[in-house]
């Protein structure tokens, strides 16, 4: 969801990376201003702008904006966002990492949550109003 090759029209930045289905905490529904202030400073997200200032506050308004999505199909925002992933045409899975067990439980009903028109019309949208990452945010039919 946050940075989509145009060319390609898939979600291969967004989503499509072993760790960007919940970009390495962002979208797990979990993160806050707060966490990111007190990553360490050998942590690699203490030092990536998508963690830092504005780019940060965008994020995590772009996962607050799933979450009426997430309670509207009794799940996660984490699973809203697998999910988005394979709405899009030619993608045939995808591969979330997880650290523990009981991180699977986020996203594990992604697998069966079908997302409709209006889902993914407003996740578009709430990509669009945050201006969190770049590309196409809507899958094309």
């Amino acid at each position: 969801m946050l940075d989509t090759p145009a060319k390609t029209n898939l979600p291969t930045k967004r989503f499509g990376h072993t760790d960007m289905h919940m970009q390495s905490g962002l979208l797990s529904g979990r993160f806050s201003v707060e966490r990111a202030r007190a990553l360490p400073a050998d942590d690699w997200r203490s030092r990536n702008p998508d963690y830092t200032g504005e780019k940060l506050e965008k994020n995590l308004a772009l996962a607050e904006s799933l979450k009426p999505i997430a309670e509207k199909h009794g799940t996660t925002v984490p699973a809203v966002a697998v999910a988005w992933t394979l709405a899009w045409p030619g993608v045939t899975g995808a591969i979330v990492g997880a650290r523990n067990p009981g991180q699977v439980d986020g996203w594990i009903d992604a697998a069966s949550l079908e997302l409709t028109k209006d889902d993914l019309a407003d996740i578009a949208k709430a990509i669009e109003t945050t201006g969190a990452g770049t590309g196409p945010a809507m899958p094309q039919a």
